[in-house]
């Protein structure tokens, strides 16, 4: 079970990294859409990318992986705070909401 979590949770950080550092249309246009200049809003998949690598590194060293679930904890409440500052619905914040529950399930499975 540690493993598909892992795993998952590496998908749930590298499938936004990618697409941010890609300067995939949808993420250049949340950027604009929170006010973020498009330069900053690609270091957040810089930091998604870390969290992934972090992830994997988890799998032979466990604090690894705990740090980068922290750190993905951290940066998504962050991303449900910049969704409501922005006043989107619970449907527009739902992909930070998953994530923050598989981070979550990560931490507690994992210690």
């Amino acid at each position: 079970m540690f493993i598909a979590l892992s795993l998952l949770l590496v998908a749930v950080c590298l499938i936004p990294a990618v697409a941010k550092l890609a300067g995939h249309p949808k993420m250049r246009h949340a950027a604009r859409h929170f006010g973020i200049a498009w330069r900053r809003y690609r270091l957040i998949g810089v930091a998604e990318l870390a969290a992934a690598a972090g992830v994997l590194v988890g799998l032979l060293w466990r604090p690894a992986g705990l740090l980068a679930a922290a750190g993905m904890i951290l940066l998504l409440i962050g991303a449900l705070v910049t969704h409501r500052r922005a006043h989107d619905s619970v449907r527009e914040a739902l992909p930070a909401v998953l994530a923050l529950v598989v981070s979550g399930t990560y931490l507690a499975v994992a210690q």
